[in-house]
């Protein structure tokens, strides 16, 4: 169901009407139509093509136009007109408690702000006070409001990366009492980041397993010790973790259930309904009598469907394609033959070439792609043309010491200012394969410079394409959708930089890359042996972007892969 996300941007639409002193009623249309979305327990998109949207209160035409652009296209051209009239900041700020956009745009006009640094430092001054409306107690809410919008932030959503080494070491703990356990939630769905992390099994001795959670040696407290359930903090990053013990008879349900999404649970309880079934965390009752529960693909199979991926269960369309036999096969690790971005100490990374080879002989790889920085990245070793060449060097002399693995010389070259390549093309010319990436200037003609490197023959890979931090930067300012097309149209793949805290590209725009016939490449960006685990997140990133084996450039045999030369790299 797509109802919570029209519903943030027609609050957001509303925001920005608001602090742009647009007619009250125009804002108050757009705000209540955000509500009454929200709200209904219908699908939005089965009630257009319905064509029923006129048929839902407070939705004018011009509303419901802008709903059918999104369901049709992602987006809505309003939205992104009003974003252009404001600073990029203003949308997170004026979520802030006591803030409001009217008060936001009385501080703009007359102090210019436009970053929440800005906005504290301007409630500060004694100016401020001389404002139509801005008394000692106003200031002191919005200072107060900012705590409060500070505090849930940092306390909000946790990344997969920082979430899955707790679980996959409580869930190790707990195996020798436990017949059946998995984690659940968001965190099994595998979701760039997740809320709590909740865990599900089924034991012969529930108390046992309570009294052993409860004194996990990596505990930092208790919060609750029941019969059936517990819950603790973790000392690291201080998240908390619940278990939840079920009957084995119940165990596939409730492990359906509580992997949520919810959105997903919602159209599995409507089609039960509509089969005068019944479908919760106890099983699938027809009437009194239990029919499925034990297993998820017992679940599944009552209403004639496979085993549905837990990445996958987004209500995205995954059980119309279960219903019709359409569910992709999705990518497995065991279909990974290699790792295409890794870092060596030529430039910033912490291993040698033979370190690195000999753990990804280890993982079983068939190959590894060696990336380092260029020479314009002075901040990260980039490397001098001369640098480069004995790198690869050394990479031709390790090679023969390790004839089971082909090391591909490669290199992330940034992509300049201008859109030219950090290298001239024949030195681009001696490589197995390039990526190019922005690291300076986020907001200059980044789509442009993209697009103009994309025509180079010796463009392999866009690399984490939309720059972003998940914990603390939006990205590059990119129209990731024109960039998607293009790659498309030159042949050039696209990476998911697997790294825990870019995860880039994501899930929604793997879909659209998918659409378009993008080939993806998985790379972890490692700097250490450590980090190329980071694989297992690409993997979780790509099959939330339903992409399976043949989509992937790690997939393919090394004299296979599609790099985009105009001669196949001999190897």
């Amino acid at each position: 169901m797509k109802n919570s996300e029209i519903a943030q941007l027609f609050d957001e639409i509303a925001d920005i009407l608001e602090f742009n002193g647009e007619n009250v009623f125009k804002v108050s249309a757009y705000r209540k139509a955000a509500r009454t979305i929200r709200e209904m327990p219908d699908d939005i998109e089965q009630i257009y093509k319905n064509n029923k949207l006129s048929e839902i209160p407070g939705i004018g035409k011009n509303i419901a136009q802008h709903i059918e652009e999104y369901l049709k296209t992602g987006s809505i051209s309003k939205y992104k007109d009003l974003l252009s009239e404001i600073p990029a900041s203003f949308v997170e700020m004026m979520k802030i408690p006591n803030l409001g956009p009217k008060t936001l745009k009385l501080l703009y006009d007359n102090f210019k702000i436009n970053t929440l640094d800005e906005l504290k430092n301007a409630l500060e001054t004694q100016q401020v006070l001389k404002l139509h409306g801005m008394g000692k107690k106003k200031i002191e809410n919005i200072k107060r409001g900012i705590e409060l919008y500070l505090s849930k932030k940092a306390a909000g959503r946790i990344s997969l990366g920082i979430a899955l080494p707790v679980v996959f070491s409580i869930v190790d703990y707990m195996k020798d009492v436990c017949t059946d356990i998995s984690p659940c939630g968001s965190l099994r769905r595998m979701k760039e980041t997740i809320g709590d992390i909740d865990i599900l099994c089924t034991a012969t001795n529930t108390k046992q397993v309570i009294e052993r959670f409860v004194n996990y040696p990596g505990k930092h407290s208790v919060i609750s010790e029941g019969e059936t359930k517990g819950s603790i903090i973790v000392k690291e990053n201080l998240l908390q973790v619940d278990i939840r013990v079920v009957s084995p008879d119940c165990y596939g349900a409730a492990l359906q259930y509580f992997t949520g999404s919810k959105e997903h649970n919602i159209k599995l309880r409507t089609i039960a309904k509509e089969k005068g079934l019944k479908i919760n965390e106890y099983g699938v009752f027809k009437g009194d009598k239990k029919i499925a529960g034990k297993t998820e693909e017992e679940v599944y199979k009552v209403f004639g469907m496979p085993f549905i991926p837990p990445e996958i269960r987004e209500d995205r369309g995954e059980i119309e394609a279960a219903l019709d036999g359409n569910l992709p096969v999705l990518v497995e690790e065991k279909d990974i033959l290699g790792d295409m971005h890794i870092h060596t100490n030529w430039s910033d990374g912490s291993n040698t070439v033979e370190e690195i080879v000999k753990r990804a002989i280890e993982k079983g790889y068939k190959f590894i792609g060696l990336a380092d920085h260029s020479k314009t990245s002075k901040f990260a070793g980039g490397l001098t043309i001369e640098e480069l060449r004995k790198r690869n060097k050394e990479i031709d002399e390790i090679s023969k010491k390790y004839p089971e693995i082909t090391i591909l010389k490669g290199m992330e070259v940034d992509i300049l200012g201008d859109g030219s390549l950090d290298y001239p093309n024949e030195v681009l010319a001696e490589l197995d394969f390039v990526i190019g990436s922005i690291h300076q200037g986020f907001k200059k003609n980044v789509t442009e410079r993209m697009l103009k490197a994309m025509e180079n023959p010796y463009l392999d890979i866009i690399g984490h394409p939309t720059g972003r931090l998940i914990s603390s930067r939006e990205g590059y300012d990119v129209d990731i959708d024109m960039v998607i097309e293009y790659a498309g149209k030159t042949g050039t793949c696209l990476e998911i930089n697997a790294y825990y805290d870019r995860l880039d590209l994501n899930d929604t725009n793997i879909l659209k890359a998918k659409e378009k016939k993008v080939i993806i490449c998985i790379g972890t960006d490692a700097h250490s042996v450590y980090m190329m685990e980071y694989m297992k997140l690409g993997i979780g990133t790509a099959r939330r972007g339903w992409l399976g084996k043949n989509e992937i450039l790690n997939c393919y045999p090394v004299r296979e892969i599609p790099f985009k030369r105009k001669k196949m790299v001999q190897f």
